[in-house]
C-alpha cells in the first residue's frame, strides 16, 4: 500500500483501532488484515477456504484497487461489527411510528450509519389529530426533531450522522418542505429531496395543474401549478444545493422486488433506494489501477469484480445489525452495491478528456462490463449458496436468472476511502489539480498534486515548484502557459459544462443497478434555467435522482484560495475603538413571546431611525443566573447593533447555542435562551413581526446577506468550506463535503 502523507492521516485519525487513550495500536496492514479476515470467515458458512480469500481479499485492499465502504473498514473484526452505511427507516403517521423511527435511527446511526427516510405518510400541517382533536404540526416540524437528535449522536465516535428526508410532491405541505432549509443552518445533518413523479413531469411540460393529496385521507387537499413548485425547487437549488430530486416512479421501474414493497426513500446521498428496513454494504473498485496502456486490463478488472462481489455478499453474513428489523429485511434482499472510483484519473492516464463522447461512451463500456460481470457473480454465488429469500416473486424469477443478490451495483461516495485509495472521488472530475495543504498536527504548509497530472508533468519536463505553486492558487492549469492538450484533458469540475456533468451520470445509470451519487457542478455565475435545465435533462436520460451545487452558494463555503488572504489584509486595528451611538429618548419596536426549555422568554426589540437601537431580553422566571445571563445578552446585543454591527454576524454568533433543556416555540425548536432570541431577532430583521419599518441606510433584511458574494476572475473553485477539524479546504461532491487532508465528512 503506498500511503501519501494524507492517506496516512485519514487512517491514523478515522480508520486505524486505538486504545482507551485514544494511541493508534494497528499499522494500516493490520487494519487490511483485520478486515479481510473477519469477512473471510463467512466463507467457512458455506464450506469455503476462509485464509484463501482472506489472502485475495487483503490484496485487493492493500493495493488499492478495492475499498469497502468505512464502516467495514473501521468495524470489521471489532466488537461493534456494524459494516454497512445505508439504511433506509419507515416512519408511519402515528407518534409511535414516528418516535419508533427516531429510536432506531438513533441505533443506526451510534453503530455508523447513514438513514433515510421518506415523510410523505405523515398528515400536512393543520391536519386533524382525532386522538387529542388538535391539529398535526407536519413533516417539516419532525424533521427539525430528527434533526436535533442527529446532533447528539456522534457515530461509533468516528463518523457524522447524515441523513436523508423525502417528501412526495403531491404532498400539501410540498412549499414548506422544498424551502426548509432555505435559512442557513436549519436542518443541517439533513440532505432533502423531493420525490418527482412522472405525472408530475407530464402536468409541468403542459403547464398544467397537479393535486396534492392528504396522505391520511387520500382525499385532493388542492390543486397546484406544477410550473410553480418546479420554480421553488429550482430557486432552492440554485440557492444552496437543496433539494435535490428523485425521480420516484423511474427507481421503482428498477425495483427488483415490488412484491415485497415499493420504495420510497434513498440513503443519505441519494445512491442506494432502499425499502423499508433495508440495509446495503458498498464498495468500490479503483478504476485507475486497471488502466494498462491506452486500455483497460478487462481480465484483471473482471477477476477483481468476481472477488469483490463475493467479499459484499460475504459481508451480509458476518454483519451486526443494529435491530433485528433490519437484519430480516437485509438478509431477505441481500442487496450489495459494487461501485467505483478513480474515474477521472483512469481518465487522465488514457488521455480523454471528461466532457468528450469518448468518455460517454468508455463510461457506458466499463460500467456495462462491471454490472454483467457482477450479475454473472451473484448468480455463481446463488448455485453456490442458495437465491435470495425473496427471490420468488422478483424481476429475477420471472426472467428465470437465480441470483443470490437482488441488486449488484451502484455509484457511491467514496470521499474517505478514495483518499486511503490516492485515486480520484467516484465517478466526479477532480476539484483541483494542486492544494496547499496544513498540516493538522503542526500547521506545516506543503502542496499536494494531483499524482497523475505530476506525472505528466515530470514526463514532458514541465514541472517546477514555481508552476505548483501557481497551480495551487486556484486548482486550475486553464489560464497557464502549457500545451493546449493539458488544458483539454486536465479540466477540473467547475470547468466542465453542467450537460456533460449530467450525461456521465446517465452513461453510468445506465447500467448501475441502484443509483449514482454525483453532485452536478455549477460555476457561480449559473443561472436558475442552467439549474431547470440541468434537472429535465437529468430526467430525459433516465437518471434516478440529481443534485446540483453552484459554486459559492452556500454561505460558509470559502470561495476562492487567495479570499482568505485578502480579507485579512483588510483587517487592521482601528485608531481608536468604536463608541456605539447613544440611545435616543423615544424608540418604537415590540415584544415578542417564545418558548424556551427554561420557560417563556420575552425579547422586546426597539428602533430609531438608524434601525435597532436595543434589545431587551426577559426570561418568565425572575432572578437566578439564567435571569441575568438572559439581561447581559440584550445588552451586548444593544451595543453591538449601536455600533453598527452586521446583525447576521451576532445572529449566527448565537444561533444554536445548546443548553440541556430544549423548547419547542410553535413546532420551531430552540436549544436555549440564546438561540432563541437569535431567532427573535432574524425573524424581525426578516420583516415577520414589525408593522412599523424604517427605511434604514446600510441596514438590509437578512435574506439579502447571503446573496452578496464577491467572484474574483479565475480564482473560484469548488471547495465546500473550510474543514472544521484541520481548516484545510473542503471539496463539494457526491452530496457531501470532504476533506480530502483529514478525512472529515460531512452529508447534509
Amino acid at each position: 500500500m503506498i500511503l501519501g502523507r494524507t492517506a496516512e492521516t485519514v487512517l491514523r485519525k478515522r480508520y486505524l483501532l486505538k486504545n482507551e487513550e485514544g494511541e493508534v495500536i494497528e499499522t494500516p496492514e493490520q487494519m487490511c488484515w483485520r478486515v479481510a479476515n473477519a469477512v473471510a470467515s463467512a466463507e467457512e458458512n458455506y464450506g469455503g477456504n476462509s485464509k484463501h480469500w482472506a489472502k485475495k481479499f487483503f490484496d485487493l485492499i492493500w493495493n488499492q484497487e478495492f475499498m469497502p465502504n468505512s464502516p467495514t473498514l473501521m468495524n470489521a473484526g471489532t466488537p461493534l461489527g456494524q459494516l454497512s452505511a445505508c439504511f433506509v427507516l419507515p416512519v408511519e403517521d402515528s407518534i409511535d411510528g414516528i418516535f419508533k423511527a427516531l429510536w432506531d435511527m438513533a441505533k443506526v446511526q451510534k453503530s455508523g450509519g447513514g438513514t433515510g427516510f421518506s415523510f410523505s405518510r405523515l398528515r400536512p400541517k393543520g391536519d386533524l389529530v382525532k386522538s387529542t382533536m388538535g391539529v398535526a404540526s407536519g413533516p417539516v416540524s419532525f424533521m427539525k426533531i430528527f434533526d436535533s437528535a442527529t446532533e447528539q449522536i456522534k457515530q461509533g465516535g468516528r463518523r457524522r450522522g447524515a441523513n436523508m428526508g423525502i417528501l412526495r410532491c403531491d404532498h400539501p405541505d410540498i412549499e414548506e418542505f422544498i424551502k426548509a432549509k432555505w435559512e442557513e443552518g436549519v436542518l443541517r445533518n439533513f440532505n432533502i429531496s423531493v420525490a418527482v413523479t412522472d405525472k408530475f413531469i407530464s402536468a409541468l411540460k403542459k403547464d398544467e395543474e397537479y393535486e396534492l393529496v392528504n396522505p391520511r385521507t387520500g382525499e385532493v387537499a388542492k390543486k397546484v401549478s406544477a410550473r410553480k413548485i418546479f420554480n421553488l425547487i429550482v430557486e432552492g437549488a440554485w440557492r444552496n444545493g437543496e433539494p435535490g430530486i428523485v425521480f420516484i416512479d423511474e427507481v421503482n421501474r428498477h425495483n427488483p422486488t415490488p412484491h415485497v414493497g415499493m420504495i420510497e426513500s434513498t440513503n443519505p446521498c441519494g445512491e442506494q433506494p432502499l425499502l423499508p428496513y433495508e440495509s446495503c454494504n458498498l464498495g468500490s473498485i479503483n478504476l485507475a489501477k486497471f488502466v494498462k496502456g491506452k486500455d483497460f486490463d478487462w481480465d484483471r478488472l473482471k477477476e477483481a469484480v468476481w472477488a469483490t462481489t463475493r467479499f459484499l455478499d460475504d459481508v451480509i453474513d458476518i454483519n451486526g445489525y443494529p435491530i433485528p428489523e433490519i437484519e430480516k429485511m437485509t438478509k431477505a434482499n441481500r442487496k450489495i452495491g459494487l461501485g467505483v472510483m478513480g474515474w477521472a484519473d483512469a481518465l487522465f492516464m488514457l488521455g480523454i478528456p471528461y466532457d468528450s463522447e469518448t468518455a460517454i461512451e468508455l463510461a457506458e463500456k466499463v460500467m456495462k462490463f462491471i454490472q454483467s460481470e457482477s450479475h454473472k457473480a451473484s448468480q455463481a454465488l446463488a448455485e453456490e449458496r442458495g437465491v435470495f429469500p425473496n427471490w420468488k416473486g422478483s424481476v429475477w424469477e420471472k426472467r428465470g436468472i437465480k441470483m443470490r443478490n437482488a441488486t449488484t451495483t451502484t455509484i457511491a461516495p467514496t470521499g474517505t476511502i478514495s483518499i486511503i485509495a490516492n485515486c480520484s472521488s467516484g465517478i466526479e472530475p477532480v476539484f483541483a489539480l494542486a492544494y496547499k495543504r496544513a498540516n493538522i498536527l503542526d500547521g506545516e504548509e506543503f502542496f499536494e498534486v494531483n499524482t497523475i497530472f505530476e506525472a505528466f508533468l515530470k514526463e514532458n519536463r514541465l514541472y517546477s515548484q514555481e508552476l505548483i505553486e501557481k497551480v495551487a492558487e486556484t486548482g486550475s492549469i486553464q489560464k497557464l502557459d502549457l500545451p493546449e492538450e493539458a488544458k483539454r484533458v486536465f479540466k477540473c469540475a467547475l470547468e466542465i459544462a453542467p450537460e456533460w456533468h449530467v450525461r456521465m451520470q446517465a452513461a453510468f445509470q445506465k447500467y448501475t443497478d441502484n443509483a449514482v451519487s454525483k453532485t452536478i457542478n455549477l460555476p457561480n455565475s449559473a443561472t436558475r434555467s442552467d439549474v431547470e435545465k440541468a434537472f429535465l435533462l437529468a430526467y430525459e436520460l433516465k437518471c434516478k435522482g440529481i443534485t446540483v451545487y453552484r459554486d459559492g452558494s452556500r454561505e460558509e463555503q470559502v470561495l476562492m484560495l487567495k479570499k482568505a488572504e485578502k480579507e485579512k489584509e483588510k483587517v487592521r486595528r482601528p485608531s481608536k475603538f468604536i463608541e456605539p451611538r447613544p440611545r435616543p429618548r423615544v424608540t418604537e419596536g415590540r415584544t415578542i413571546e417564545t418558548k424556551t426549555g427554561c420557560g417563556s422568554l420575552y425579547v422586546t426589540i426597539n428602533e430609531d431611525s438608524e434601525g435597532i437601537a436595543e434589545v431587551f431580553v426577559q426570561l418568565g422566571k425572575s432572578g437566578g443566573c439564567s435571569a441575568s445571563q438572559t439581561e447581559a445578552i440584550g445588552r451586548l446585543l444593544s451595543v453591538s447593533l449601536r455600533s453598527w454591527i452586521n446583525p447576521e454576524v451576532l445572529i449566527k454568533q448565537l444561533k444554536g447555542i445548546r443548553c440541556p433543556s430544549i423548547g419547542f416555540d410553535n413546532g420551531e425548536i430552540i436549544t436555549s435562551c440564546a438561540d432563541g432570541v437569535a431567532k427573535v431577532l432574524e425573524k424581525w430583521l426578516k420583516g415577520e413581526y414589525r408593522k412599523i419599518k424604517f427605511e434604514v441606510e446600510g441596514i438590509k433584511p437578512l435574506t439579502e446577506f447571503a446573496g452578496e458574494i464577491v467572484e474574483e476572475e479565475g480564482k473560484t473553485k469548488m471547495i465546500g468550506g473550510v474543514c472544521p477539524e484541520c481548516g484545510n479546504v473542503l471539496e463539494y461532491g457526491e452530496g457531501c463535503a470532504t476533506c480530502r487532508f483529514c478525512g472529515f465528512t460531512k452529508c447534509g
